[in-house]
């Protein structure tokens, strides 16, 4: 109670890995710790792993261990909780925590900004109307809005019907020294069966989940591989992560004729490393706000093939950085991948001129001098 600056309090449904929480640790550990105090509440949990990499040591976590069902049962110990407190700030971040708005207004939080980072997996276009409703509910409790992406804020105007002075647009920034292009000659990848420097590794990293749509990018890569295009017998991919789709992921690639030429390789610890080690990023997704891995592949040089949904376009200049593609079309796909596999001068070209446009446009430093003014413009 008598440190004299402000608390922001972040309040997310998980504290876990994923892009958001990346979002939030960079957020915290980049800005500047003489103006703000920083407290991460989970509505269920805070995971001790993903907390450590909050560097600063001033910062709380709180798990309350929400059980499923209805929020508004959580709306006492939220109370006291903020009454306890006393944030100046309550940040929530998408519509699984917006509803604690309304216990933040109760017990006399001053401001509350809300931040909408991307799709539910269950609305990927955001075409559900009870989640449209939600977000009209709670709209007086909202102090101001952040919208990572530029879909995500016209949604916000043209279908919530929030007035636009209250809606900040604020892309996801990235380190440009922990993700950075390989020096000369692509290293290996911890782990890989792909040694040889005449592969092509063609990767993702993320969820296996169904909205990252995983299962296009094995059918496409099947297509690429019994293709007999020009580089094609050199391709190899490889999928990082792990989750509920793995048991049909596996299934495909043993159903593709070409398992031998894919490697399943878990989740890793060792990102950046193992960007380092790819030829040619792709994000399949079915649904996305910003991608922070789009800018993690851009920020260690690589050429990105990605869907055309959501913030990727923002993102990936097509014909400059990469390549986009309609969602959920595995021919289409292929197509792109047979390019960039045949083409070592131009994988150079688009990995080069994505690198550049990162640091022009999407560095962390950035995103935090934004993030700092919007927070600072209320007393």
């Amino acid at each position: 109670m008598s440190d004299p600056r402000p608390l922001v309090m972040h309040l997310v449904y998980s504290f876990d890995v994923g892009g958001l929480e990346n979002g939030v640790v960079n957020l915290i550990n980049r800005m500047p710790p003489e103006r703000f105090r920083h407290m991460v509440v989970a509505l269920t949990q805070c995971a001790p792993a993903f907390c450590a990499r909050i560097t600063r040591p001033d910062v709380e976590f709180l798990s309350l261990h929400k059980p499923p069902g209805q929020g508004y049962k959580l709306y006492p110990k939220l109370f006291r909780l903020f009454r306890q407190y006393r944030p100046a700030i309550l940040h929530s971040r998408n519509l699984a925590a917006l509803e604690a708005v309304v216990p933040a207004f109760a017990a006399g939080v001053p401001v509350r900004i809300h931040g909408e980072h991307g799709w539910e997996e269950s609305d990927p276009r955001g075409l559900n109307p009870k989640f449209r409703f939600l977000r009209r509910l709670y709209r007086p409790f909202v102090s101001h809005y952040v919208a990572l992406s530029a879909d995500l804020e016209r949604y916000l105007v043209d279908r919530v019907g929030i007035a636009a002075a209250r809606v900040s647009r604020i892309c996801n920034g990235v380190d440009t020294v922990r993700f950075h292009p390989a020096n000369g000659t692509r290293p290996p990848i911890a782990g890989s069966p792909f040694a040889s420097p005449d592969h092509v590794l063609i990767g993702t990293v993320g969820r296996l989940q169904a909205v990252k749509d995983q299962l296009t990018l094995v059918r496409a890569f099947a297509r690429l591989a019994a293709s007999g295009a020009p580089g094609s017998d050199r391709a190899r991919l490889v999928i990082a992560g792990d989750g509920p789709l793995r048991p049909q992921v596996e299934a495909e690639v043993r159903a593709s004729g070409c398992a031998d030429r894919i490697w399943l390789a878990g989740e890793r610890k060792d990102v950046p490393e193992f960007m380092r080690g790819l030829d040619v990023f792709v994000l399949p997704s079915i649904s996305e706000g910003i991608s922070n891995t789009i800018l993690e592949a851009m920020a260690s040089g690589l050429p990105v093939v990605a869907t055309d949904v959501g913030g990727n376009g923002e993102l990936v200049v097509a014909g400059a950085t990469g390549t986009l593609v309609p969602a959920a079309d595995p021919a289409a796909m292929a197509d792109a991948l047979m390019c960039y596999a045949a083409d070592a001068a131009l994988r150079q070209s688009h990995g080069a001129a994505g690198r550049k446009r990162v640091e022009a446009e999407f560095s962390l430093d950035g995103m935090v001098e934004r993030y700092t003014r919007v927070y600072q413009s209320f007393p």
